[in-house]
């Protein structure tokens, strides 16, 4: 049984899908403008693992997310480029994807772009408006936060204690402060015909409409960064709400932020750290280690001692499982693929918590301990060996890590066994001649 932290309810709910045995997961994704940090990184994981989780419980995953390739950031380098708008996008269009594939991540199953769903916006603000919950202004549409009663109740936030700083567009033409373009006149960049003039769509309008096309008007997960709660969300589910009467989710999960040396990421301070850059020189392994290594709702911290302590945790459950397959190897056994079950059950039940990955990780340690036990035996019981070992890459599997498969050749064996022969002989000269080629080949 799976439970999640419902951001709406502020507390852990078993989960429950609309359609039985299907899960229909949105995730919001970049403004193409520029190459993904590791703070984007971050829930590409998060939600690729609760992916991989629903899919362990035997549920199918339509997963969605977007690329906003519509924004004043993009008309604006377009410009600086002398190139068009579409060029920019998927300039970072592909750079994103690239790095979705090179940290693992199963990639969405959909990822509509805003400019492929003009008409469908257009008409969905048009609808928003005729009923009276938004309102033209100038060739500006603007929502009309006073028309939903139940405005605040995924973010928690009342209009008048809303919090300091927040992205909030005022201007003398909104008749309250708080309410928010849904269309925007624009005499620069790309543009689009509409029954209020040229221009095009406000932020949160887009998402919605994507959702309704691709999975209808009420899904099971929202998902995305913290940082997007307020107002993204809110506006989101405010929108929702006045065409359909629901609030577009019934769960709204969000992971926390990344932090560089224990400081926020951010260009004014100079310490983004780009994704591709990072996984390229951790390994998609360690990176996935590292950003799971703490509840998705908690502050992730990249440093050196962070970095090194996750380095040194995956040596010590990726070391015993390349030695369990070598002496294998060396000894002729083979695994089949039973795993230990106790094991994968707590593991499970771990993750089963929203995602405590804490906790699953404990449970990994665990079962490399008793991976270890049986390699050390004086009679190897292999089957025993192959039990532990399966558990521990079953478990990997789920958080998208890989597992090296060792093969060892007839060469590789015959210097096993010169090796070892210089030892007994205490040959010391020719036994570390062989422990260092053996080493560089990976295989101790």
């Amino acid at each position: 049984m799976i439970r999640l932290y419902n951001t709406k309810d502020l507390k852990i709910e078993e989960f429950k899908p609309i359609h039985e045995g299907h899960v229909d997961m949105y995730v919001c994704g970049p403004t193409v403008y520029n190459y993904a940090h590791i703070g984007n990184a971050r829930p590409m994981i998060v939600f690729d693992v609760l992916k991989r989780l629903m899919e362990a419980h035997g549920y199918t995953v339509t997963y969605v997310s977007n690329f906003t390739d519509v924004d004043d950031k993009i008309i604006k380098k377009a410009a600086e480029e002398h190139t068009t708008e579409a060029v920019i996008a998927q300039r970072y269009i592909d750079a994103y994807q690239g790095v979705r594939k090179l940290l693992n991540t199963e990639l969405p199953d959909i990822t509509p772009r805003v400019t492929e769903t003009m008409p469908q916006i257009i008409e969905f603000i048009d609808e928003l408006v005729k009923s009276g919950h938004a309102y033209e202004a100038n060739g500006d549409v603007y929502f009309s936060v006073d028309s939903v009663p139940n405005y605040g109740s995924v973010s928690h936030q009342k209009l008048n204690e809303l919090e300091a700083g927040a992205r909030i567009e005022t201007n003398d033409q909104k008749k309250n402060p708080y309410d928010f373009a849904l269309w925007k006149k624009t005499d620069m960049g790309i543009k689009w015909d509409s029954p209020w003039g040229e221009g095009r769509p406000g932020w949160h309008t887009e998402c919605v409409v994507m959702i309704n096309n691709n999975m209808g008007p009420l899904i099971d997960i929202h998902g995305g960064g913290m940082d997007l709660k307020f107002p993204h969300h809110e506006n989101e589910a405010a929108q929702s709400e006045a065409l359909h009467g629901n609030e577009l989710a019934n769960y709204w999960v969000h992971n926390a932020m990344v932090n560089i040396n224990g400081t926020k990421m951010s260009k004014s301070l100079g310490n983004v750290m780009w994704a591709k850059d990072v996984t390229e020189e951790l390994g998609t392994n360690l990176t996935r280690w590292l950003m799971s290594s703490v509840h998705y709702r908690k502050e992730l911290n990249f440093s050196d001692e962070t970095i090194e302590t996750a380095r040194k945790e995956l040596e010590r459950v990726l070391n015993p499982m390349k030695q369990a397959d070598i002496k294998a190897a060396l000894n002729g056994a083979s695994f089949d693929s039973s795993y230990d079950e106790e094991s994968w059950k707590l593991f499970l039940d771990a993750m089963d918590d929203d995602m405590n990955t804490p906790n699953a990780y404990a449970v990994i340690f665990e079962t490399v301990k008793k991976l270890n036990a049986a390699l050390r035996q004086r009679e190897i019981n292999w089957a025993e060996v192959g039990k532990y070992r399966n558990a521990v890459e079953k478990m990997l599997d789920l958080l998208g890590i890989t597992v090296e498969k060792i093969t060892v050749s007839e060469e590789d064996r015959a210097l096993f066994a010169r090796w070892n022969t210089a030892k007994q002989e205490k040959d010391f000269a020719t036994a570390d001649e062989c422990r260092k080629q053996l080493s560089e080949k990976g295989l101790l």
